[in-house]
């Protein structure tokens, strides 16, 4: 005689219990892996550490792989189970061609996206942060904005001076267009001189950021979930 308490088993022949297991297990490792999670109808993307780009950078560097973040970006904005994006960023900067092509393509997204700034958004991680369609950060957050620099051989010309106004030009033009801010005043805090030793810059904390015009509000997660919600609604 048949047992009546038999456990029914997936199409995988796995039974509810192994399958409930192996996808706790699967989303344990993608959050290690990546720092990524989709969560029901929302997927949280975290921008952490140095944005890696065309460089591999040390195996000891904690980096966030623009490679891996662009077919997730295309993924998330074809899969129709995701209703809304939450970003989670803590980055001291990184590859400047890499971080403006993220903040881009975050910004091209058809679905609610909303940014929240847990500790530092340094150098590239200001186009990220502001990239949303609404963006927070927590009052200890802070925001770093300074001229482009480049490491290795450096031709001293005007060509090369020309083509790093080029680059700035085209950070100052998304951070202005996808903020309050103007470009005037962005351009003015990343060529100060007066708080930054040895170097050129500005930095930002908390609500400074949100008076600048950067930030739209000082939050933290509780209420950027509750305003990516809104915006799904």
């Amino acid at each position: 005689m048949a047992q009546e308490n038999v456990r029914e088993t997936t199409c995988g022949g796995m039974t509810e219990k192994e399958q409930e297991r192996k996808e706790t297990q699967e989303t344990a490792e993608i959050i290690r892996e990546s720092g990524q999670v989709f969560l029901e109808d929302v997927y949280l993307l975290s921008i952490i550490g140095e944005i890696e780009g065309h460089e591999n950078l040390s195996n000891t560097a904690k980096t966030t792989k623009y490679e891996h973040l662009l077919p997730k970006l295309a993924e998330i904005e074809q899969d129709s189970r995701v209703k809304g994006i939450l970003i989670l960023i803590n980055t001291i900067g990184g590859d400047v061609s890499c971080g403006l092509a993220l903040a881009e393509m975050i910004a091209s997204l058809s679905k609610p996206t909303v940014s929240l700034v847990i500790g530092d958004s340094h150098s590239i991680g200001v186009p990220l942060a502001v990239a949303s369609d609404y963006s927070y950060i927590v009052p200890t957050g802070t925001m770093m904005i300074h001229p482009v620099r480049m490491s290795g051989t450096v031709i001293g010309a005007t060509q090369t001076y020309e083509y790093f106004e080029m680059i700035q030009d085209r950070i100052l033009g998304f951070i202005s267009n996808h903020s309050a801010i103007s470009y005037e005043k962005a351009k003015e805090l990343m060529l100060n001189n007066k708080m930054l030793t040895k170097d050129l810059g500005t930095v930002l904390v908390g609500e400074e950021a949100v008076k600048a015009g950067i930030i739209n509000e000082v939050g933290g997660i509780q209420e950027a979930v509750r305003k990516l919600h809104e915006k799904m609604a």
